[in-house]
């Protein structure tokens, strides 16, 4: 009967040196990870901290003295980060440079409090102050903006624009332009007086009772088509005979209408007295 042969150095020792061989091979993976990593990571804290800092434009001189502004005259109703206070004034974050030029060019803000409507007064920053602040609260959430220089309708359709003017606006501005009674005791002012970035600014922000137009409802070429039909009514003499301040037939006709019962009695007095 033969015995099996115990295990030998040898054969020991080929299975050790398999295990650390595997051993060997883990440990070196790991490694190599390890160092894949802190390289990734160094190549980030190299590169990346500079990108954003390169790409973020800063601060304009206008937007930075549009927040000085804002800091002692609006910060009050409109909140540090002109996020709104309830109560006082709403946010202002995304409403854009347009609608501060509208309000802050008119006069209509600052306002001394809320009411269903402001009313249009002596403005209290200059065009140079009102550009600053739009500036302002355009960096802090972008917005509609009003296309640069004072002359917006030149070359524009006024027949075209008429016909716009007719569809989206006579119902509160009158077919004159003259402005108009709305419900609980608001109104649509006259444009006799507004400017062409004040209209297209009116038209880019829905101020109060206004519809917002934005250029999906009313391209900018169509925008300057109703602006040069309204300042096309300025310079209109009205060919048909005196316009009674354009404020509509129903009017019209009730003066011609007095007039002429007037008229009628003094010819038939003039008659009875001659006969």
């Amino acid at each position: 009967m033969t015995a099996s042969p115990p295990d030998t150095p040898p054969i020991r020792g080929i299975a050790r040196r398999a295990r650390q061989s595997r051993l060997r091979r883990r440990v070196g993976s790991v490694a190599r990870m390890v160092a894949a990593l802190a390289l990734v990571g160094t190549i980030y804290a190299a590169f990346a901290p500079g990108a954003p800092a390169q790409g973020a434009p800063a601060p304009s001189s206008d937007a930075a003295a549009g927040k000085m502004l804002y800091d002692t005259s609006c910060i009050t109703c409109h909140g540090a980060n002109a996020q709104g206070v309830a109560g006082r004034g709403p946010s202002l974050i995304g409403v854009g440079d347009a609608s501060v030029e509208f309000q802050v060019t008119t006069g209509r803000m600052p306002a001394a409090g809320q009411a269903s409507q402001e009313i249009e007064k002596q403005p209290v920053f200059n065009a140079t102050e009102a550009q600053q602040l739009g500036a302002y609260i355009q960096s802090l959430g972008g917005g509609p903006v009003v296309p640069e220089g004072s002359d917006l309708h030149s070359g524009a359709n006024i027949a075209q624009g008429g016909e716009l003017f007719r569809v989206n606006c006579s119902s509160c501005h009158a077919f004159g332009a003259g402005g108009g009674a709305l419900s609980s005791g608001k109104f649509a002012p006259t444009l006799s007086a507004a400017s062409d970035r004040t209209i297209y600014a009116a038209m880019l922000s829905g101020p109060q009772n206004m519809p917002v137009f934005g250029d999906n409802q009313i391209s900018p070429q169509e925008k300057r088509d109703i602006i040069a039909y309204i300042q096309n009514l300025k310079n209109d003499r009205s060919p048909g005979g005196f316009s009674i301040g354009k404020i509509g037939p129903v009017a019209e006709g009730l003066v011609i209408f007095l007039v002429g019962i007037v008229v009628l009695l003094f010819a038939m007095l003039w008659i009875a007295g001659k006969s």
